[in-house]
């Protein structure tokens, strides 16, 4: 696979924001008491997984749960959230190319 065929690829840029958030989260986790607070720039690495928190898992998830299976729901709104804004953008890209 071409370089620009692997850096177009929706999933790959969905995989690499799913470790950008992880790497965050697990930092931010161990270092809260030293930074008296979430991470700095936690709120924007883990934007779309946040947002899939709030507007899709609490709704349908409204009791409290565990850590890791609310760490996989972030995750996973991460990696979904990122892969089709980024699918998006590139349609919409290619439509202003071509015109």
């Amino acid at each position: 696979m071409s370089k620009s065929k692997l850096i177009n690829s929706p999933i790959a840029v969905g995989i690499t924001a799913t470790f950008i958030g992880l790497f965050t989260f697990v930092l931010s986790w161990h270092f809260y008491e030293v930074w008296q607070g979430p991470m700095p720039g936690y709120s924007v690495l883990l934007f779309a997984g946040n947002v899939s928190l709030i507007y899709l898992w609490h709704p349908l998830l409204t009791e409290e749960i565990a850590l890791y299976p609310k760490l996989g729901l972030l995750l996973l709104g991460q990696f979904v959230l990122v892969t089709v804004f980024y699918k998006l953008l590139l349609t919409v890209l290619k439509c202003f190319k071509r015109r």
